[in-house]
């Protein structure tokens, strides 16, 4: 018999949300079971059929993710105590893999080479040399 999944729960799976863990248990029941298959379709083509909660907006605007820039003040602990405690349950509790992939990012970012950040800097400049316009906005 398939686990038993709520829709909140595979509305999370589709937007990708869950711990991988979890994820992963979700796939391989999907795998299994046709009926569980028929119902997140039935709940994908729910969402996609225009109607718009509250709940949705959130989740798809994830407005209770701190941006980059606060992780990175995060990391410098450069924010508030309570800041900091909401962060750290975000990440630790919620297990946003969002912003675990952000933090993740900035850590690797603080902890890489000089030369291999400044080549980097460099060709991302060479990529886009040719798109940016000169001050008096001449091509």
């Amino acid at each position: 018999m398939t686990e038993a999944f709520r829709k909140t729960e595979l509305e999370a799976y589709l937007d990708e949300a869950l711990p991988a863990e979890r994820m992963a248990r979700i796939e391989k029941a999907l795998r299994g079971s046709p009926a569980l298959v028929e119902r997140l379709a039935t709940i994908h083509a729910e969402r996609n059929a225009g109607s718009i909660s509250l709940g949705r907006l959130w989740r798809e605007h994830r407005l209770s993710c701190p941006t980059r820039e606060q992780w990175g003040s995060f990391l410098l602990g450069a924010i508030s105590a309570e800041a900091t405690r909401y962060m750290t349950f975000h990440v630790e509790v919620v297990g946003c893999r969002y912003c675990q992939a952000n933090l993740a990012d900035l850590k690797n970012q603080q902890t890489e080479q000089p030369d291999i950040a400044s080549t980097r800097r460099r060709r991302y400049f060479q990529t886009s040399a040719g798109h940016l316009r000169g001050r008096s906005g001449d091509p």
